[in-house]
């Protein structure tokens, strides 16, 4: 996918001393996932001033609780950790039998434990998904939703991006070509953005 990155504008992400930094989550493994491409574009639409990394969750092993007791493995100690540095995330999601991905599960299962250590409380999030079907994973973002409720993480409930019939708005490398769904995703970062700094605010006043 390319690289190349478009002009941008300048937000105020809020200390001019320090990048914004959002984590981006692909809820699905394979690696020319539409859902994947959103995040590459999103990258690449992020203003000045804010710095998105995207992750794979393909070493995150199955939630196990007999694994737990005995330490979190490696890959899900790493997860946790980037997730606490990160100042939003924004979490893609194919629809998989009307649900989330098992790997995409998995991974939230991990941060939210143990309860009182959870480390998606609190955490701004913003959820983006794509489909070739005609409803974008729609019941893919409400089950994420809920997931993401009961963890205690605070989701951005507009803009909401579903992009419907992927396939046709991305090229033969997997850059999203569509202008109107890469608008939709440069607001949703700005929103992104904006929120959570609003958010922070607000735990700073309190």
């Amino acid at each position: 996918m390319s690289d190349a990155r478009p002009m941008t504008r300048t937000i105020d992400t809020g200390n001019c001393s320090r990048r914004f930094k959002i984590l981006a989550i692909p809820g699905s493994l394979r690696r020319q996932s539409y859902n994947r491409g959103l995040l590459e574009a999103a990258r690449q639409l992020a203003p000045v001033g804010v710095e998105m990394q995207i992750i794979d969750l393909a070493e995150i092993p199955h939630f196990n609780s007999d694994v737990e007791e005995q330490g979190d493995p490696a890959a899900v100690a790493l997860f946790k950790e980037q997730i606490r540095r990160a100042d939003a995330l924004l979490i893609a999601t194919p629809e998989y039998n009307s649900s989330i991905p098992g790997a995409l599960k998995d991974a939230l299962d991990w941060a939210s434990r143990p309860p009182a250590e959870c480390v998606l409380r609190g955490k701004p999030v913003a959820i983006i998904s794509a489909s070739p079907g005609q409803f974008g994973a729609v019941r893919g973002q409400r089950a994420l939703r809920q997931v993401l409720d009961h963890t205690g993480a605070r989701v951005l409930a507009v803009p909401e991006v579903l992009v419907a019939r992927a396939g046709e708005l991305f090229d033969e490398a997997g850059t999203l070509q569509d202008e109107e769904t890469r608008a939709r995703i440069r607001a949703l970062i700005e929103a992104l953005v904006t929120w959570s700094r609003s958010h922070r605010a607000e735990l700073v006043a309190a």
